[in-house]
């Protein structure tokens, strides 16, 4: 395993005050939501698909009517429709109307996503090549998130369960019904601080703080790596 593997599955994990079950499974789809902005993630998610799949049935289906229905077997002649303009309109009008009903939810939840006002604690996030580092700035407490997996089970020699490498020493440990503000920055290369039931995945840059939210609705662990 390459250092750049172990760094990419570096776990952090997400405790409330009052710990939970985890679950872990192979999911087709995404994580189930914890948080409001996760929950309209996951809703846009579903929305969009679901007009994906309307839009590929219907024109499969016409197309592949029109090749079953027209085809030059039955004696029909290719029509033409070059420089056609009312079909020209249509085919403009139907998939502008289209990305607009797609691009209104969409724009609703990125900019909840981007709004970090009124937050009820500040945590600064510092991704390290091996470690991320977190500072409570209204509390003063800061402490550093490591790796709990062993060597053992990174090079094979004990059994891996099934949190194997999204395990730490220290976990975050923040209450619920609280608005989280993050601070995210890095101290030496680009990390991504990534929390997918949070619905929280943002870019750790030196020299830069980025920020994001999240607000924890049931008391529980969530795990998270970086994905950079």
């Amino acid at each position: 395993m390459t250092n750049n593997s172990i760094k990419r599955a570096m776990g952090l994990l997400f405790t409330s005050l009052y710990a939970g079950t985890a679950q872990s499974a192979y999911e087709l789809n995404l994580q189930q939501p914890e948080t409001p902005i996760a929950q309209q993630i996951y809703d846009l998610h579903t929305l969009i698909l679901l007009v994906c799949v309307f839009i590929f049935c219907v024109v499969f289906g016409v197309m592949f009517y029109a090749i079953f229905k027209h085809r030059k077997s039955l004696g029909h002649q290719a029509a033409q429709f070059h420089e056609n303009t009312t079909i020209e309109i249509i085919w403009t009008i139907i998939p502008f109307f289209i990305l607009v009903g797609m691009a209104y939810p969409a724009t609703k939840t990125v900019l909840a996503m981007k709004n970090t006002s009124n937050p009820d604690m500040t945590i600064k996030v510092t991704g390290y090549q091996w470690k991320w580092k977190y500072d409570y700035l209204d509390e003063g407490v800061s402490f550093f998130s490591m790796l709990a997996t062993t060597q053992d089970q990174i090079y094979g020699r004990a059994p891996r369960d099934e949190h194997y490498l999204l395990e730490v020493d220290k976990p975050l440990v923040v209450p619920t019904g609280k608005r989280v503000r993050v601070l995210i920055t890095a101290d030496d290369v680009i990390h991504s601080w990534w929390v997918p039931a949070f619905g929280v995945k943002q870019d750790a840059i030196v020299g830069f703080i980025r920020d994001s939210w999240f607000e924890v609705e049931k008391p529980g662990i969530y795990r998270g790596q970086c994905a950079e």
